[in-house]
């Protein structure tokens, strides 16, 4: 009987300690994960395009040109970087904003606008009918400091 009653308050804690386990271990992830989103500090845009090669010194012109100017206009933007991989033919713009709201307060309309220019512009130069910068990914990075 004594054995019976041991086995069963051994259970019964083992249990308890696996549910405190699990309860622990998922509130210390979360708390890990909290100061990878910083809402209110600043954030960076991330965007990748399929920029062909031949048409590389276009591309930048047309950057400077046309995002570079707006870009300078609008609150909570602090600068941009641009790189570019020959060997994919591939473009990186990071471009750092004070904040996630103040990058997401400007209207899909406005750059949607400004898109187009950005496009009429780079077709103009080219020639050519269709836009050949691709686009391939956009994201959000957030500084870890």
């Amino acid at each position: 009987m004594k054995v019976i009653f041991f086995l069963q308050n051994l259970i019964k804690k083992f249990v308890v300690l696996i549910f405190i386990s699990i309860i622990i271990q998922s509130n210390f992830t979360d708390a890990l994960a909290l100061p990878m989103n910083k809402l209110n500090g600043s954030i960076t845009e991330e965007l990748r395009l399929s920029v062909p090669l031949k048409y590389k010194e276009s591309w930048l012109k047309a950057e400077e040109e046309v995002w570079e100017p707006w870009l300078s206009k609008q609150d909570g933007f602090l600068g941009r970087q641009i790189f570019y991989n020959q060997k994919t033919e591939e473009a990186l713009l990071l471009v750092k904003w004070e904040n996630r709201k103040l990058w997401k307060n400007i209207s899909n309309e406005e750059v949607n606008k400004m898109q187009k220019i950005y496009e009429e512009t780079v077709t103009s130069s080219l020639e050519i009918e269709t836009n050949p910068f691709k686009f391939i990914y956009e994201g959000e990075l957030f500084e870890q400091k």
